[in-house]
């Protein structure tokens, strides 16, 4: 009798998706095996196992399909310029990609950008938002912590994730605009497989595409 395959369902390994991840599958019913180091966790009750991944990885391994399904930021998705077919969207995990800059900054709209420096991890939609605008400004790339870069002189302006804006208030910093929404998404591999509609049967999830 043929084994069924085991479905993958990428997650990320640590950070603010992490629990609500996890959350959202046992809450439809799956029971996992206990926490441990492994970065592989198998599912007790069905044919899955959990992969624990790097949130800017989940796309990669999805769209080659190594992953069936990743649980990951729209603004990750959005970054990587991945096309993956949003399953559901989670509604967890809410945020937005801001500009924002110095509270006793001169700045007042996005016009007077034009010639700044702008600290961001995020340079893809950074870039595309501009370009919409018609703004051109240099682009700083940081890995992290971007909110500290005006304060040290190394930007005018930071394009950062924004949920509570208690970091934003802590640098003493002022959103000057939204260029993207964000919340927790579902995405599913181009690799078709029956056992994946499956899947999304048994845990009532309906697909918006």
């Amino acid at each position: 009798m043929k084994t069924q395959e085991r479905l993958k369902i990428a997650v990320q390994k640590s950070g603010r998706l992490y629990q609500s991840s996890m959350d959202f599958l046992t809450s439809r019913g799956l029971a996992f095996s206990p926490d441990s180091r492994s970065l592989i966790r198998t599912c007790q009750n069905s044919n899955i196992d959990i992969v624990y991944l790097r949130d800017d990885d989940i796309p990669e391994y999805v769209s080659r399909g190594i992953a069936d399904f990743g649980i990951v930021g729209q603004n990750v998705l959005a970054e990587k310029g991945l096309t993956l077919r949003i399953v559901t969207r989670l509604g967890f995990a809410l945020c937005r990609l801001v500009i924002a800059v110095p509270r006793c900054s001169r700045i007042r709209t996005v016009e007077d950008l034009q010639n700044l420096r702008i600290a961001t991890s995020y340079p893809k939609l950074l870039t595309d938002y501009l370009g919409k605008s018609n703004i051109k400004a240099s682009i700083v790339v940081v890995s992290g912590s971007a909110e500290i870069a005006p304060r040290l002189g190394l930007a005018d302006a930071v394009c950062d994730l924004v949920q509570t804006g208690a970091t934003l208030e802590a640098n003493d910093l002022v959103p000057l605009c939204t260029v993207l929404g964000s919340q927790a998404v579902l995405v599913g591999s181009p690799v078709r497989k029956r056992s994946k509609k499956r899947l999304l049967l048994d845990l009532n999830i309906k697909s918006l595409i």
